[in-house]
């Protein structure tokens, strides 16, 4: 047995320490009952692979500073701590990351969506997504 690279297990640690990582099937739902979704890809992934509907865009490097309820460069779409946010990237590790510094801001409900953005396009290009 080979033993994982440093990045791998700070990686597992920080999903352990997130609540359920949301499937793509379950993005709907959550934009229905009004969790913010952030898109922290950059700009040349979002030209590869288009927008996230519903998604509010910042950039990773600026993340925290725009979500901080208590930063004067906040977003609008920030309510408080309490509030249920879903950090979007292009396939699921940088987001970890992301939304785990998010939690150290207290924001408690923060997660990311399991397989990013690559699995809201496998979703959406499946049979059975067809006609839903």
């Amino acid at each position: 047995m080979t033993a994982g690279s440093r990045i791998d297990e700070v990686l597992d640690s920080a999903r352990r320490q997130l609540p359920h990582r949301p499937t793509a099937a379950e993005l709907p739902a959550l934009q229905g009952r009004g969790a913010l979704i952030v898109d922290i890809r950059p700009q040349a992934q979002r030209d590869r692979d288009g927008d996230l509907p519903g998604a509010v865009v910042v950039d990773r490097n600026v993340l925290e500073w725009r979500l901080d309820p208590t930063s004067t460069d906040r977003i609008a779409e920030v309510v408080d701590t309490d509030q249920e946010v879903i950090v979007v990237c292009n396939e699921g590790y940088a987001s970890s990351l992301a939304a785990l510094s998010l939690q150290a801001l207290g924001f408690h409900r923060a997660t990311d969506l399991d397989g990013g953005i690559q699995a809201v396009l496998r979703a959406s290009a499946s049979p059975c997504s067809e006609g839903a």
